[in-house]
Protein backbone atom coordinates (compact mmCIF):
# COMPACT_ATOMS: atom_id res chain seq x y z
CA UNK A 1 0.00 0.00 0.00
CA UNK A 2 3.18 2.87 0.65
CA UNK A 3 3.53 2.63 -3.43
CA UNK A 4 -0.43 3.22 -3.95
CA UNK A 5 0.13 6.43 -1.04
CA UNK A 6 3.10 7.58 -2.69
CA UNK A 7 1.04 7.83 -5.90
CA UNK A 8 -1.62 9.67 -4.61
CA UNK A 9 0.40 11.86 -2.93
CA UNK A 10 2.34 12.64 -5.96
CA UNK A 11 -0.95 13.54 -7.92
CA UNK A 12 -1.70 15.70 -4.99
CA UNK A 13 1.21 17.85 -5.48
CA UNK A 14 1.55 17.80 -8.66
CA UNK A 15 -2.08 19.31 -9.22
CA UNK A 16 -1.47 21.56 -6.19
CA UNK A 17 1.85 23.02 -7.60
CA UNK A 18 0.77 23.37 -10.54
CA UNK A 19 -2.53 25.86 -9.92
CA UNK A 20 -0.23 27.72 -7.88
CA UNK A 21 1.78 28.17 -10.70
CA UNK A 22 -0.88 28.48 -13.34
CA UNK A 23 -3.56 30.72 -11.46
CA UNK A 24 -0.77 32.90 -10.04
CA UNK A 25 0.67 33.54 -13.73
CA UNK A 26 -3.12 34.10 -15.07
CA UNK A 27 -3.56 37.03 -12.17
CA UNK A 28 0.11 38.19 -13.57
CA UNK A 29 -1.06 38.40 -17.41
CA UNK A 30 -4.83 38.52 -17.98
CA UNK A 31 -6.35 41.58 -16.02
CA UNK A 32 -5.98 45.23 -16.52
CA UNK A 33 -4.37 47.36 -14.10
CA UNK A 34 -7.27 48.45 -12.94
CA UNK A 35 -8.80 44.82 -12.40
CA UNK A 36 -5.92 43.88 -10.42
CA UNK A 37 -7.07 45.76 -7.54
CA UNK A 38 -11.11 45.27 -7.97
CA UNK A 39 -11.61 43.47 -4.72
CA UNK A 40 -14.81 41.54 -6.46
CA UNK A 41 -12.67 40.24 -8.94
CA UNK A 42 -9.41 39.51 -7.22
CA UNK A 43 -9.89 38.40 -3.40
CA UNK A 44 -11.48 35.12 -4.16
CA UNK A 45 -8.22 34.27 -6.90
CA UNK A 46 -5.75 35.38 -4.10
CA UNK A 47 -7.50 33.12 -1.36
CA UNK A 48 -7.49 30.50 -4.03
CA UNK A 49 -3.22 30.88 -4.12
CA UNK A 50 -2.65 31.43 -0.39
CA UNK A 51 -4.31 28.06 0.31
CA UNK A 52 -3.15 26.21 -2.27
CA UNK A 53 0.33 27.35 -1.06
CA UNK A 54 -0.69 26.24 2.46
CA UNK A 55 -1.97 22.79 1.40
CA UNK A 56 1.31 22.05 -1.09
CA UNK A 57 3.52 22.75 2.13
CA UNK A 58 1.32 20.13 3.68
CA UNK A 59 1.07 17.45 1.38
CA UNK A 60 4.39 18.09 0.47
CA UNK A 61 6.00 17.22 4.21
CA UNK A 62 3.33 14.52 4.44
CA UNK A 63 4.78 12.68 1.44
CA UNK A 64 8.66 13.68 2.56
CA UNK A 65 7.34 11.53 5.90
CA UNK A 66 5.75 8.71 4.11
CA UNK A 67 8.81 8.64 1.26
CA UNK A 68 11.02 8.79 4.68
CA UNK A 69 9.46 5.71 6.18
CA UNK A 70 9.20 3.56 2.86
CA UNK A 71 12.98 3.56 2.55
CA UNK A 72 13.65 3.36 6.30
CA UNK A 73 11.43 0.42 6.07
CA UNK A 74 8.99 1.34 9.00
CA UNK A 75 5.69 2.59 10.16
CA UNK A 76 4.58 5.80 10.25
CA UNK A 77 3.82 6.36 13.54
CA UNK A 78 7.83 4.74 14.25
CA UNK A 79 9.40 7.36 11.83
CA UNK A 80 11.23 10.02 13.91
CA UNK A 81 13.25 13.62 12.89
CA UNK A 82 16.07 12.02 12.96
CA UNK A 83 15.29 9.86 9.74
CA UNK A 84 13.50 12.67 8.02
CA UNK A 85 16.38 15.05 8.66
CA UNK A 86 19.20 12.25 7.07
CA UNK A 87 17.22 11.97 3.82
CA UNK A 88 16.89 15.73 3.54
CA UNK A 89 19.76 16.78 4.27
CA UNK A 90 21.29 13.67 2.75
CA UNK A 91 19.75 12.86 -0.54
CA UNK A 92 18.67 15.06 -3.49
CA UNK A 93 15.08 14.31 -3.08
CA UNK A 94 15.39 15.30 0.21
CA UNK A 95 17.58 18.46 -0.33
CA UNK A 96 14.23 19.08 -3.45
CA UNK A 97 12.15 18.65 -0.53
CA UNK A 98 13.69 21.70 1.62
CA UNK A 99 13.47 24.01 -1.68
CA UNK A 100 10.15 23.08 -2.61
CA UNK A 101 9.27 24.15 1.12
CA UNK A 102 10.95 27.68 0.71
CA UNK A 103 9.66 28.35 -2.05
CA UNK A 104 6.14 27.58 -0.96
CA UNK A 105 6.64 29.88 2.16
CA UNK A 106 8.23 32.56 0.40
CA UNK A 107 4.81 32.34 -2.23
CA UNK A 108 2.57 32.36 1.36
CA UNK A 109 4.14 35.26 2.33
CA UNK A 110 4.08 37.04 -0.62
CA UNK A 111 0.37 36.86 -1.02
CA UNK A 112 -0.24 38.39 1.86
CA UNK A 113 0.95 41.60 0.16
CA UNK A 114 -1.71 40.96 -3.14
CA UNK A 115 -3.58 43.91 -2.41
CA UNK A 116 -0.76 46.34 -2.32
CA UNK A 117 1.35 44.89 -5.23
CA UNK A 118 -1.07 42.67 -7.17
CA UNK A 119 1.32 42.43 -10.03
CA UNK A 120 4.63 42.42 -7.78
CA UNK A 121 2.98 39.66 -6.22
CA UNK A 122 1.64 37.95 -8.68
CA UNK A 123 5.37 37.69 -10.35
CA UNK A 124 6.57 36.38 -6.64
CA UNK A 125 4.41 34.11 -6.91
CA UNK A 126 4.88 32.48 -9.67
CA UNK A 127 8.75 32.30 -9.95
CA UNK A 128 8.27 30.64 -6.30
CA UNK A 129 5.89 28.60 -7.34
CA UNK A 130 7.97 27.06 -10.55
CA UNK A 131 10.84 26.71 -8.14
CA UNK A 132 8.51 24.20 -6.06
CA UNK A 133 7.11 22.47 -9.30
CA UNK A 134 10.43 21.90 -10.55
CA UNK A 135 11.92 20.24 -7.82
CA UNK A 136 9.65 17.34 -8.27
CA UNK A 137 11.75 16.41 -10.76
CA UNK A 138 14.53 14.84 -8.36
CA UNK A 139 11.08 12.13 -7.40
CA UNK A 140 10.90 10.63 -11.06
CA UNK A 141 13.00 9.34 -13.73
CA UNK A 142 14.43 12.55 -14.64
CA UNK A 143 15.97 12.82 -10.85
CA UNK A 144 17.62 9.09 -11.59
CA UNK A 145 19.33 10.00 -15.05
CA UNK A 146 23.17 10.74 -14.55
CA UNK A 147 25.85 13.20 -16.33
CA UNK A 148 24.97 15.84 -18.87
CA UNK A 149 22.06 13.96 -20.08
CA UNK A 150 20.59 13.92 -16.52
CA UNK A 151 20.82 17.94 -16.43
CA UNK A 152 18.79 17.98 -19.91
CA UNK A 153 16.12 15.34 -18.94
CA UNK A 154 15.91 17.61 -15.95
CA UNK A 155 15.64 20.99 -17.16
CA UNK A 156 13.61 19.59 -20.00
CA UNK A 157 11.44 17.80 -17.26
CA UNK A 158 11.10 21.11 -15.54
CA UNK A 159 9.79 23.03 -18.78
CA UNK A 160 7.39 20.07 -19.94
CA UNK A 161 5.79 20.94 -16.22
CA UNK A 162 5.38 24.25 -16.05
CA UNK A 163 4.31 24.90 -19.47
CA UNK A 164 1.56 22.62 -17.82
CA UNK A 165 0.71 24.27 -15.60
CA UNK A 166 0.57 27.59 -17.31
CA UNK A 167 -2.48 25.84 -18.84
CA UNK A 168 -4.09 24.09 -16.34
CA UNK A 169 -4.31 27.32 -14.22
CA UNK A 170 -5.87 29.11 -16.63
CA UNK A 171 -8.47 26.51 -17.32
CA UNK A 172 -8.69 27.22 -13.29
CA UNK A 173 -9.54 30.78 -14.18
CA UNK A 174 -11.42 30.45 -16.39
CA UNK A 175 -14.00 28.20 -14.30
CA UNK A 176 -13.58 30.67 -11.22
CA UNK A 177 -14.80 33.46 -13.58
CA UNK A 178 -17.47 31.74 -14.98
CA UNK A 179 -18.92 29.98 -11.63
CA UNK A 180 -20.20 33.52 -11.00
CA UNK A 181 -20.54 35.40 -14.28
CA UNK A 182 -21.33 38.95 -13.31
CA UNK A 183 -20.60 41.37 -16.02
CA UNK A 184 -17.01 42.24 -14.75
CA UNK A 185 -16.27 38.47 -14.63
CA UNK A 186 -17.54 37.30 -18.42
CA UNK A 187 -15.41 40.31 -19.70
CA UNK A 188 -12.15 39.77 -18.14
CA UNK A 189 -13.01 35.73 -19.08
CA UNK A 190 -14.02 36.96 -22.87
CA UNK A 191 -10.70 38.71 -23.09
CA UNK A 192 -8.32 36.32 -21.65
CA UNK A 193 -9.45 33.77 -23.06
CA UNK A 194 -9.17 35.47 -26.58
CA UNK A 195 -5.42 36.06 -25.38
CA UNK A 196 -5.03 32.83 -23.63
CA UNK A 197 -4.80 31.83 -27.44
CA UNK A 198 -1.40 32.84 -28.40
CA UNK A 199 0.21 31.84 -25.34
CA UNK A 200 -1.48 28.43 -24.72
CA UNK A 201 -0.11 27.72 -28.34
CA UNK A 202 3.57 28.10 -27.16
CA UNK A 203 2.68 26.26 -24.16
CA UNK A 204 1.82 23.22 -26.61
CA UNK A 205 4.48 23.73 -28.37
CA UNK A 206 6.85 23.07 -25.24
CA UNK A 207 4.97 20.70 -23.81
CA UNK A 208 5.30 18.82 -27.06
CA UNK A 209 8.57 19.29 -27.48
CA UNK A 210 10.20 18.73 -23.86
CA UNK A 211 7.85 15.35 -24.20
CA UNK A 212 9.81 14.26 -27.24
CA UNK A 213 13.01 14.83 -25.08
CA UNK A 214 12.44 13.38 -21.94
CA UNK A 215 10.87 10.45 -24.04
CA UNK A 216 13.44 9.56 -25.70
CA UNK A 217 15.64 9.48 -22.84
CA UNK A 218 13.69 7.59 -21.10
CA UNK A 219 12.56 5.02 -24.05
CA UNK A 220 14.33 6.08 -27.29
CA UNK A 221 13.11 5.27 -30.66
CA UNK A 222 14.32 1.97 -30.88
CA UNK A 223 12.31 0.77 -27.67
CA UNK A 224 9.14 2.12 -28.23
CA UNK A 225 7.30 -1.55 -29.24
CA UNK A 226 9.11 -2.89 -25.61
CA UNK A 227 7.67 -0.33 -23.58
CA UNK A 228 4.25 -0.36 -24.92
CA UNK A 229 3.89 -4.00 -23.54
CA UNK A 230 4.73 -2.58 -20.21
CA UNK A 231 2.73 -0.77 -17.98
CA UNK A 232 4.22 2.58 -18.50
CA UNK A 233 3.99 2.25 -22.16
CA UNK A 234 0.50 2.05 -21.97
CA UNK A 235 -0.35 4.54 -19.64
CA UNK A 236 2.26 6.91 -21.95
CA UNK A 237 -0.40 6.38 -24.66
CA UNK A 238 -3.46 6.89 -22.86
CA UNK A 239 -1.96 10.15 -21.29
CA UNK A 240 -1.64 11.57 -25.00
CA UNK A 241 -4.69 10.35 -25.97
CA UNK A 242 -5.92 12.38 -23.35
CA UNK A 243 -3.78 15.08 -24.39
CA UNK A 244 -5.45 15.24 -27.92
CA UNK A 245 -8.62 15.60 -26.27
CA UNK A 246 -7.53 18.54 -24.38
CA UNK A 247 -5.68 19.95 -27.72
CA UNK A 248 -9.23 19.31 -29.64
CA UNK A 249 -11.35 20.96 -26.39
CA UNK A 250 -9.12 24.02 -26.86
CA UNK A 251 -9.46 24.43 -30.41
CA UNK A 252 -13.28 24.20 -30.20
CA UNK A 253 -13.40 26.78 -27.33
CA UNK A 254 -11.10 29.41 -29.11
CA UNK A 255 -12.68 28.83 -32.64
CA UNK A 256 -16.32 27.52 -31.87
CA UNK A 257 -17.78 28.21 -28.38
CA UNK A 258 -15.35 32.04 -27.48
CA UNK A 259 -17.14 33.92 -30.92
CA UNK A 260 -20.55 32.38 -29.53
CA UNK A 261 -19.76 33.95 -26.26
CA UNK A 262 -18.83 36.95 -27.54
CA UNK A 263 -21.54 37.43 -29.54
CA UNK A 264 -23.98 36.59 -26.69
CA UNK A 265 -22.04 39.28 -24.47
CA UNK A 266 -23.16 42.26 -27.06
CA UNK A 267 -26.51 40.57 -27.16
CA UNK A 268 -26.44 40.80 -23.35
CA UNK A 269 -27.85 37.35 -23.47
CA UNK A 270 -24.93 35.01 -22.01
CA UNK A 271 -26.84 32.61 -20.26
CA UNK A 272 -26.42 29.42 -22.70
CA UNK A 273 -23.19 30.38 -23.63
CA UNK A 274 -21.72 30.69 -20.76
CA UNK A 275 -23.12 27.42 -19.51
CA UNK A 276 -21.70 25.80 -23.21
CA UNK A 277 -18.12 27.32 -22.46
CA UNK A 278 -18.26 26.06 -18.72
CA UNK A 279 -19.36 22.78 -19.58
CA UNK A 280 -16.26 22.21 -21.87
CA UNK A 281 -13.86 24.32 -19.44
CA UNK A 282 -14.87 21.57 -17.15
CA UNK A 283 -13.95 18.19 -19.13
CA UNK A 284 -10.63 19.97 -20.41
CA UNK A 285 -9.85 20.43 -16.75
CA UNK A 286 -10.74 16.74 -15.86
CA UNK A 287 -8.72 15.26 -18.82
CA UNK A 288 -5.94 17.46 -17.51
CA UNK A 289 -6.49 15.29 -13.64
CA UNK A 290 -6.49 12.48 -15.40
CA UNK A 291 -3.39 13.25 -17.01
CA UNK A 292 -1.71 14.32 -13.81
CA UNK A 293 -3.08 10.89 -12.09
CA UNK A 294 -1.47 8.86 -15.14
CA UNK A 295 1.81 11.01 -14.85
CA UNK A 296 2.06 10.44 -10.98
CA UNK A 297 1.24 6.64 -11.32
CA UNK A 298 3.87 6.25 -14.34
CA UNK A 299 6.68 8.24 -13.01
CA UNK A 300 7.21 5.30 -10.54
CA UNK A 301 7.54 2.84 -12.95
CA UNK A 302 9.91 1.22 -14.78
CA UNK A 303 9.75 1.70 -18.70
CA UNK A 304 10.44 -1.62 -19.72
CA UNK A 305 9.35 -3.80 -16.42
CA UNK A 306 6.14 -5.77 -15.26
CA UNK A 307 5.68 -5.63 -12.50
CA UNK A 308 7.36 -2.13 -12.16
CA UNK A 309 9.48 -1.04 -9.03
CA UNK A 310 9.39 1.68 -7.15
CA UNK A 311 11.79 4.74 -8.27
CA UNK A 312 13.35 6.16 -5.10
Amino acid sequence: MPDLLLVGIRFALFADLMLVVGVAGFLLYAPTTEERFSCEIMTGFWRAVRWLCALGLLISTVGMGVLTATIYGVDLDALDHRMLWELALGSDVGKAWLWRAAALLLAFAATLLAGKYPAATAGTVVAAGAVSLASLVWSGHAGASEGAIGMIHRISDALHMIAAAVWIGAIAAFLILLARPTPARLDLAARSLDRFSQLGTICVLLIAATGLINGQIIIGVTRIGASLAAPYGQLLLAKLALFMLMLALAAANRWRILPALKQALAMDAPGAAVGTMRRSLLVEALAGAAILALVAWFGMLDPFSSPPPTIR
